[in-house]
């Protein structure tokens, strides 16, 4: 259902991360070439289950539940993924690995924050069916 604020917030998910693998550069190298997450096999099944899972979540409007559980899961995925990010840019030697850092390690951050506005309306759609369903 597209009337619903939660489906804005997850297809926003959705198109960040599609973004993220193809044109976002995560980092750029020594020698100034900007990688992508497309050519990191780790990052690209990472943000492609987080664009997966998200979208799923649309079609699942029905099942608030469920919804919700998922978007779970994909805020969790967007941790490892920035705690891969942090790994990449604190632990190993700058020069050889990561020169400059790119907009595409701040889309996990963008995505958690989308889940989090996503699952407190779902809990808001939830709390609404339940104060209908004691009215009849």
């Amino acid at each position: 259902m597209v009337q619903r604020i939660q489906t804005v917030y997850l297809l926003l998910v959705v198109i960040f991360s599609l973004l993220a693998i193809f044109s976002f550069p995560v980092w750029t190298d020594a020698t100034k070439t900007a990688i992508l997450a497309r050519s990191i096999p780790v990052l690209w099944v990472c943000f492609s289950a987080v664009a997966v899972l998200a979208f799923y979540s649309i079609l699942k409007f029905n099942k608030r539940q469920f919804q919700f559980v998922i978007n779970r899961i994909n805020i969790l995925i967007n941790l490892f993924l920035l705690g891969f990010f942090a790994y990449q840019s604190l632990n190993l030697s700058g020069e050889a690995q990561v020169s400059e850092k790119g907009i595409g390690m701040l889309i996990p951050i963008f995505s958690i924050v989308l889940l989090v506005f996503a699952n407190k309306a779902i809990k808001r759609d939830e709390a609404l069916v339940k104060s209908a369903d004691r009215l009849r």
